[in-house]
């Protein structure tokens, strides 16, 4: 069974970040992230081809990279939520809905 990329995206951007607060080495943390936009990005690849990919792969790094200077003003918890949530919708919109 395939789990959705929404769910793998979204879960790595949380779980990643719980790792790398729980634990204090956010090296670890980066891993989770790693290991779930790859395997993310390969499933976009495979679904939705190279440029929807590309696409989403920047999303999902830039959601990371946006949910720190966002955290500073809404706090960690809204921050990694909120755009875990915009990460998730657009992997559904641009791969998932059209494999389900």
């Amino acid at each position: 069974m395939r789990v959705p990329t929404a769910a793998i995206a979204a879960g790595s951007l949380i779980g990643g970040w719980q790792i790398a607060r729980r634990t204090g080495v956010r090296p670890l943390g980066g891993a989770v992230l790693l290991a779930g936009g790859v395997t993310a990005g390969r499933q976009w690849y495979r679904t939705a081809g190279p440029v929807t990919a590309g696409a989403l792969v920047a999303t999902y790094v830039g959601a990371f990279a946006l949910s720190h200077p966002l955290a500073k003003k809404i706090g960690s918890w809204p921050s990694v939520l909120a755009v875990s949530a915009l990460t998730a919708a657009a992997a559904y919109a641009a791969s998932d809905r059209h494999t389900a």
